[in-house]
């Protein structure tokens, strides 16, 4: 019975480590254009932001930061809804033509890469 109850302890400990791990490992830190390779990973993507949007009328209310070329041929997109965009200040004009780096989950919207942000913490500028 002690064997089981160790064997449990051990593997909980195991578990609790590996989770320990995985919020303290590094994000890798990428262009924009690399992000196209990275959907579904989280990492930190740089780049300039070469157009700015934001669309208060529109459903969700989202800011768009557009980097390395400006809409519509940016090469990754960054979202802010608008349900957070308190917590940004005005980031349309904050960060138009400022080198940024942005870290979170890359997801992907009609065909281009894109992450949303949720915090102040997620973006940077260079």
């Amino acid at each position: 019975m002690k064997r089981q109850h160790l064997s449990i302890a051990l593997a909980l400990c195991l578990a609790g480590c590996a989770s320990l791990y995985a919020r303290t490992a590094k994000t890798q830190t990428i262009t924009a254009e690399q992000a196209r390779n990275h959907v579904g990973e989280t990492a930190t993507v740089c780049g300039r932001v070469a157009s700015t949007h934001y669309a208060p009328r529109s459903r969700g209310r989202a800011t768009f930061l557009n980097l390395d070329h400006p809409y519509p041929h940016q090469v990754f997109t960054v979202v802010i809804w608008g349900t957070k965009r308190a917590r940004f200040g005005r980031p349309e004009e904050q960060y138009r033509n400022k080198n940024i780096c942005v870290t979170g989950f890359i997801s992907v919207y009609h065909g281009q890469p894109d992450m949303t942000l949720r915090s102040p913490k997620q973006i940077k500028v260079k």
